[in-house]
């Protein structure tokens, strides 16, 4: 006999007893006594029994439809045995669905997983067959306080709960689950912040997990895609229009917003904030105060602020007085080797492609990046150095920085690296000696491009996307692949010693042959 398997037989027949005669019902408790079980497997079968119960009992209608009231009070009224057997038995699928919701948290990932889904079939079931009175024809219905009991069970504040969270990632793709997810979830927010000096940090994950994979349709007027199945669905719900649903996902995000987030977590929303939260939001101009706080951080969290600020700016005529001096505050050496780095300099490409901009602040930019260009890496400096050309194409008045005959040294040079503000940097006083310095770079391919400044810059602009994200093991391999017309003669002539001394210590233990 397989472990288990006498008190899964044993259960089975518990079940049968309770569907089959109202006279056998108590024999529920021993079922939930067995979701209490200390073995995962034992666990399992108990809930595999409450499932086919309690949706057994659903589908017949025999569960008390209303405001549930005490059990105490109906137990000892004198309302007939119908309607006290229908109170006694809701009040122990209630019991049945609060401890799901506890096994959301059981150590066995199969456990869990089991609880998720089969409280997932309750919601669908109960709104089906729903446990409260309609308040008029047609009125919507869905088992909000059940639903809420799911989303707070896998928003826990004590461990991580995203594997368990990927499971309902499928099922918000329905409407009605969409909509009432983002509502528990701001609940949820509110409940757990509320009071709270310090909010966990698996809280606020695994919040981020859900809100994230929260995506809502592109446009109206689509048919909604329900998970729980109405007979007759009406268009004058608000779970019905995508409208609704975009004010509830704005609620939801700026109820997570306005708290003070990690780190780590203000780089996860700032990445995705430009694809996956400002085209759904009812009034993107809403997140103006958050990403321009972002900007002024400085470091990763300014450049990952910029492509928020970017939709803002040119989509929702967002008015930033200080941007570009913010933006050319972000030049530092550090740039060229930030994860982001492929991101920030598309952008800065796109907001240095205006024609309308001043000369003395394109110039600012080109300076700047010629300074920092000086200390770079080869695989930056490949995609920085056409970077600046493209700017001088862009601005004719800018090039005197390359045509100044007499340009200023390093010690005379009238250009401030110190200065914040580009206007008051003297950029357009100097000149870019420093890629007529890296036209002797130690890498070929680095030389060939800093001397494009020596040709004549009325031509094309040169497309700086295959470049962006350009690593040393690529150019490593570039160099490596490079097909040499003719073999070249090399001499060698092996080591005899560290120092050339064929006596010394080291050739005496080691043998460098």
């Amino acid at each position: 006999m397989e472990p288990g398997g006498g008190a899964r037989r044993a259960l089975g027949r518990l079940l049968e007893a309770v569907l089959g005669s109202r006279s056998e019902a108590n024999g529920v408790f021993d079922i939930l006594a067995a979701l209490q079980a200390d073995s995962p497997e034992e666990i399992q079968d108990a809930i595999r029994i409450c499932s086919r119960l309690f949706g057994a009992l659903l589908e017949r209608g025999e569960l008390f439809v209303g405001r549930l009231p005490p059990e105490d009070a109906v137990m000892t009224g004198s309302q007939g045995a119908t309607h006290k057997y229908k109170v006694w038995m809701r009040h122990r699928y209630h019991s049945c669905c609060n401890r799901l919701g506890e096994l959301l948290a059981h150590p066995s990932f199969q456990v869990q997983e089991l609880a998720l889904s089969t409280l997932m079939k309750f919601v669908q079931l109960e709104g089906t067959h729903p446990l409260e009175k309609p308040k008029w024809e047609g009125h919507y219905l869905f088992p909000r306080e059940l639903f809420k009991l799911v989303v707070e069970g896998l928003l826990s504040l004590e461990e991580d709960r995203a594997l368990l969270l990927s499971q309902l990632h499928s099922s918000l793709e329905y409407d009605d689950l969409r909509y009432h997810a983002m509502q528990a979830a701001t609940g949820a927010l509110a409940r757990v912040t509320d009071g709270r000096a310090e909010v966990p940090l698996p809280f606020w994950n695994n919040t981020f997990t859900l809100l994230s994979a929260i995506s809502l349709p592109r446009q109206e007027g689509r048919t909604p895609n329900f998970y729980v199945r109405h007979k007759e669905p009406s268009d004058k719900w608000k779970v019905a229009h995508l409208k609704e649903h975009r004010k509830a996902f704005q609620v939801m995000w700026l109820s997570f917003l306005k708290h003070k987030l990690p780190i780590s977590l203000y780089k996860k929303v700032l990445v995705i904030m430009h694809e996956a939260i400002l085209p759904h939001l009812a009034q993107p101009a809403l997140m103006t105060d958050f990403l321009t706080s972002a900007y002024d951080v400085g470091g990763a969290i300014s450049l990952l602020a910029l492509n928020g600020l970017f939709i803002l700016i040119h989509k929702h005529n967002l008015e930033y007085p200080d941007f570009y001096r913010k933006l050319y505050s972000l030049l530092e050496p550090s740039v060229f080797h930030v994860k982001y780095r492929a991101r920030f300099f598309h952008l800065a490409d796109l907001f240095l492609s205006s024609s309308h901009l001043p000369a003395y602040l394109v110039a600012a930019f080109a300076k700047r990046l010629s300074r920092l260009a000086l200390t770079a890496p080869p695989e930056a400096l490949l995609m920085v150095l056409p970077f600046i050309c493209n700017l001088l194409r862009r601005h004719p008045a800018c090039r005197v920085l390359v045509h100044r005959p007499q340009g200023p040294e390093l010690d005379s040079d009238p250009y401030d690296p110190g200065e914040p503000d580009p206007a008051g940097s003297h950029a357009l006083e100097s000149s870019l000696w420093e890629l007529q310095a890296l036209q002797k770079h130690y890498h070929p391919a680095v030389a060939k491009a800093a001397g494009v400044i020596n040709q004549a810059l009325n031509v094309p602009e040169a497309s700086i996307a295959p470049l962006l994200e350009l690593t040393p093991y690529e150019v490593f391999e570039q160099d490596l692949n490079k097909k040499v017309p003719e073999p070249v003669p090399l001499e060698f002539l092996p080591a005899t010693g560290l120092l050339g001394q064929p006596s010394d210590l080291c050739a005496q233990h080691f043998s460098l042959s």
